[in-house]
């Protein structure tokens, strides 16, 4: 699928508001490819693992401690066969958003059936954070456990399987996000994977993705390894341009290979904090240009051809990260300006 942005503008996922319905509607007239939305004040069962783990075999979801692990004391063989009789039967449906754990993904379907458009974003916690957030009941990280490990990759890929048809009822065009804030950690102490280990986890969710019909992206809201991402089957890689953009210029050649097979950079270059009381559109827009202009100028002073103008269509804006950890205030500042920028950096 060729997919040529322009400067449009989306959202990472969570948001702070709790008004369901009005959120829906304000994202799809506000955004230029609206997501569904994380209602993380809603409730535990609305943050980003909580929400993607009501199948995952042994998981214990404790709404009144708020937290989610995984019981192993026991034998777990027969939760595995349980989660994975329908995987190998292809039955979406038994990897769905349950209603209470996403009410935004079912009110957005609600709203995009009545406001007319090309495109929709979801977005599914990857397994690698998924993986180190949750733990066993002796703090071990799941993604250390093989099986288990499986399981995460899986259930991130049958979900966004099941995203993609229902979503392509209302937008004939869809992007799912794997959201991996925990890549910041990669080549640290706190991740012992290889290189190899995090593209094959990531490459299953993208292969899976793919298969539906759709894009995928994935999202880093810090910095990492970014020849990492851009060596896997990603089609939008998502940065924390506000704070990060600079980086991405470490890795020339394995940026102009991304470029080369038709990949788009989602830069998130509108703080999502209290930064946005001291910015204004045309300074982001300005900022991110020069960003863009830097990047390809230290390409070209390690061999590698970037031409500034093959970012003008092939980029996304967003904010840094998800707004769900701030205030409707701040949310409300960062949407306005998020607009107005992807504006400006068109019409410039």
């Amino acid at each position: 699928m060729s997919f040529n942005p322009n400067f449009l503008t989306t959202l990472i996922g969570s948001v702070p508001y709790t008004d369901t319905a009005q959120t829906c509607q304000r994202i799809a007239k506000q955004i230029d490819i609206p997501i569904w939305p994380q209602m993380v004040k809603l409730g535990f069962r609305e943050n980003m693992y909580t929400q993607y783990g009501a199948v995952l075999p042994a998981v214990v979801i404790d709404d009144e401690k708020e937290k989610i692990t995984f019981n192993t004391t026991e034998d777990i063989t027969p939760a595995l066969e349980t989660f994975y009789m329908p995987f190998l039967e292809e039955n979406l449906d038994y990897f769905h958003l349950p209603p209470e754990h996403a009410q935004g993904f079912y009110a957005m379907l609600e709203q995009l059936r009545a406001t007319p458009g090309e495109w929709i974003k979801g977005q599914v916690t990857g397994p690698i954070s998924m993986g180190l957030t949750v733990v066993d009941q002796d703090l071990r990280s799941s993604l250390y456990n093989e099986m288990l490990a499986d399981a995460l990759v899986k259930n991130a890929a049958m979900n966004a399987r099941w995203q993609i048809r229902q979503l392509k009822s209302v937008r004939p065009n869809v992007i799912i996000f794997v959201d991996e804030p925990y890549m910041a950690s990669f080549g640290s102490a706190f991740i012992s994977l290889s290189r190899e280990q995090v593209i094959t986890m990531l490459n299953e969710v993208f292969e899976a993705i793919h298969a539906e019909g759709g894009l995928a992206g994935v999202h880093c809201c810090a910095n990492t390894d970014w020849s990492v991402l851009l060596d896997t089957q990603v089609d939008i890689l998502n940065l924390d341009a506000y704070g990060y953009l600079q980086n991405l210029a470490l890795y020339p050649a394995e940026l102009r290979r991304f470029l080369d097979r038709g990949g788009v950079i989602a830069w998130g270059i509108i703080p999502n904090n209290e930064q946005i009381d001291f910015v204004t559109p045309q300074g982001l827009a300005d900022q991110l240009r020069e960003g863009l202009a830097l990047i390809c100028e230290k390409a070209a002073a390690r061999g590698v051809s970037i031409d500034p103008q093959e970012f003008e269509t092939r980029s996304l804006i967003s904010p840094a990260c998800g707004l769900g950890p701030t205030t409707p205030e701040i949310a409300d500042k960062v949407l306005a300006v998020l607009a107005e920028t992807g504006q400006r950096l068109r019409n410039n």
